[in-house]
């Protein structure tokens, strides 16, 4: 929409004209009105509230308590686009403003918790609407007031000029007040911190808005478009005409196995390992590998665990994979990247391709012919197959190099308490304070511990090395 012109809607001259009449009505009853206090345009503003009739008002299409969850239904999104107000469009707003972020087919419990609180307490907090009954904020609540066929609604009204840009900057100041009931979902606070962005503002502006830091907000843009770059990557025209991808809100539910792979990705070792580890998580994420099992996932699970079960020809069906990401003139086998990243991750990019491009038949199944939708079954189960194994045994490799370093880990902490004991056994004796008796019997327990390691270490041994022939001399006359 025109973030600078709020179109007519149906019977807004109406409404206008009977909200002006009730603020009127609000003005002359002297005493203290009831108000809400924005941020409008930079400035706190008190806005009168008024009440009016629940069948007067129209939902926000721009509002983003269901932007990513708009996409969950392609034919109705396309009519919302076209005609946000009429009827069926309506409809299909409200029936998103009740459902889970992950689940639209399902109800939201929180919308359950709202219908039950308003039923028995009313509704406490007023919302905003524009003075042509647009909700800016009580989309949720008018709702569950509708559900409970009741009547009106109480509301601040904005003033006339208002511009959707004003609408969405009034929202977002809104939901971010601590007091807000119900969050926005993940994806969808993602979709208002690129907007914001895009608006120009700033990730320490951002910070301050969203209650965060710069650093979250700079997380919160690169997820976003990592799953926007994968939304792109799956995209695929279909048999019987017309294309389908994966969704935003089908990425809903992976907030925290996100942002672990953000915190890894910026932490390995180079760029080659960083983009293979992003392909691998984000085939592990599209699959809904458990957020548990994914930290199993690294740079090497392409190469380690997939290619021996899935054979690298998985990639491209009937080609040779070195085929597949060969220029003209450019030899594979040579040390040189192709397009500026290694074989290893374009390979591991190719894996991940076709499985987007799976899922995303997948999500649009009713649209599919019969060999479109057993190719994609086919697929996923082949390589949700491999992954699990994969992870299993990923898994099993990083307890087993853990139990392997474990002793030698714990040893290097006792040193540390060993070398502050060091310290306080000095300071003590520097005041007169040191308790004799009590160190002596804590070194016969050190000493004690010390054999029975030196006795656990050295079995068979026959060379050992300098640490532990260090730790055998030391404890052979105790």
């Amino acid at each position: 929409m025109n973030p600078a012109e709020i179109a007519e809607t149906p019977g807004s001259s109406a409404v206008r004209t009977m909200v002006e009449a009730r603020l009127e009505e609000a003005r002359r009853a002297g005493g203290a009105p009831e108000t809400v206090r924005v941020e409008w345009r930079g400035q706190p503003t008190n806005f009168k509230v008024v009440t009016v009739p629940l069948d007067d008002l129209l939902y926000n299409p721009e509002t983003h308590r269901i932007r990513a969850q708009r996409s969950h239904d392609p034919v109705f999104d396309a009519k919302l686009a076209e005609d946000p107000w009429s009827k069926e469009s309506q409809e299909y707003l409200h029936k998103l403003l009740q459902c889970k972020p992950d689940n639209p087919d399902a109800t939201d419990p929180d919308f359950e918790k709202l219908k039950d609180d308003l039923k028995d307490y009313g509704q406490k907090d007023a919302g905003i609407i524009t003075p042509s009954g647009i909700l800016v904020n009580g989309n949720t609540r008018c709702a569950a007031l509708r559900d409970l066929n009741k009547r009106d609604f109480r509301a601040a009204v904005l003033p006339a000029t208002a511009t959707w840009a004003d609408i969405a900057a009034v929202e977002l100041e809104l939901q971010l007040r601590k007091d807000r009931r119900r969050d926005y979902s993940y994806i969808n606070r993602l979709i208002a911190v690129h907007e914001q962005t895009s608006a120009g503002r700033t990730p320490a502006e951002l910070a301050k808005a969203f209650r965060t830091t710069p650093k979250a907000i700079e997380r919160d843009l690169w997820v976003y478009e990592f799953i926007s770059e994968a939304i792109e990557r799956s995209r695929e025209e279909l048999g019987g005409g017309g294309t389908t991808s994966l969704r935003l809100m089908d990425f809903e539910g992976h907030q925290e196995t996100l942002s672990e792979l953000h915190r890894s990705y910026h932490k390995a070792a180079d760029t080659g390992k960083a983009e293979a580890l992003r392909e691998n998580r984000l085939l592990a994420i599209v699959l809904g590998t458990a957020k548990t099992k994914v930290r199993y996932v690294g740079h090497d699970f392409h190469n380690a665990y997939l290619v021996p079960k899935l054979g690298e020809e998985f990639a491209q069906p009937g080609k040779p994979a070195d085929e597949a990401f060969s220029l003209p003139g450019l030899d594979l086998g040579e040390d040189l990247p192709l397009l500026g990243e290694e074989p290893d991750t374009l390979r591991a990019r190719a894996f991940t391709d076709r499985v987007l491009k799976a899922r995303a038949r997948q999500a649009a199944a009713s649209q599919l012919t019969a060999e479109e939708a057993a190719e994609a079954r086919t697929v996923l189960d082949q390589v949700k197959d491999a992954v699990e194994q994969g992870v299993h045994e990923a898994e099993w490799v990083d307890r087993r190099a853990k139990r392997k370093s474990a002793a030698a880990k714990t040893l290097q902490e006792a040193a540390k308490l060993v070398s502050e004991s060091t310290q306080q056994a000095s300071q003590a004796r520097s005041q007169d304070l040191m308790e004799h008796r009590a160190l002596d019997d804590s070194l016969l327990e050190l000493a004690t511990a010390l054999k029975k390691l030196s006795r656990v270490a050295s079995r068979g041994v026959e060379e050992p090395g300098p640490g532990l022939s260090w730790l055998q001399d030391a404890v052979a006359d105790l």
